[in-house]
């Protein structure tokens, strides 16, 4: 019975190989290289959701602030105070207060930002578990994939926002 082999060093290994899951073991080339497609476009999937996640973050953006005028032309001209947020330091005792920016985002966009963003977190550390096979094959279909999604997603930059310091950068996630 054929057996997974795991290997912790830089490998080109093809037949035996597991891909994350016993389940997805390799037993042959055709599979290893359908293998390998599938995590090309696992990568590609991975950037379009960055990107999906940016659009729907605008258009919850554009929203928040279509209301935000409309009601602030419909109020009587009075703004309402800022009721300070007071929290209680753990180690000091002392009271400070925190200052809260933005604008409440509705629950179901929240819900459904909360759900796009825990998929690309799972699929960001599932090609991180990809990539830790050191398989040189499954680490160029990775990279690929991310190369590919970025050519095809990524055709668009906004000046504003690269020439900001408030960039995330490389991140994980």
């Amino acid at each position: 019975m054929p057996m997974c082999s795991m290997n912790m060093l830089w490998n080109t290994q093809i037949v035996d190989t597991c891909i994350v899951f016993r389940s997805w073991h390799i037993s042959t080339n055709t599979a290893f290289l359908f293998s390998c497609l599938a995590i090309v476009a696992l990568g590609v999937l991975y950037e379009y959701l960055r990107v999906l996640q940016k659009l729907i973050d605008t258009r919850i953006a554009l929203s928040l602030v279509k209301d935000k005028r409309s009601r602030s032309r419909s109020s009587s001209g009075r703004s309402s105070p800022e009721i300070p947020l007071e929290e209680e330091g753990l180690l000091s005792g002392r009271v400070f207060q925190a200052k809260v920016t933005g604008v409440p985002v509705p629950l179901p966009s929240r819900i459904f930002r909360a759900v796009l963003y825990g998929i690309s977190v799972f699929l960001s550390f599932f090609l991180m578990l990809v990539f830790m096979t050191y398989n040189a094959y499954l680490i160029l279909s990775v990279v690929l994939g991310a190369a590919l999604g970025h050519f095809i997603f990524g055709g668009s930059v906004d000046p504003d926002s690269i020439l900001s310091t408030d960039g995330k950068g490389m991140a994980c996630h």
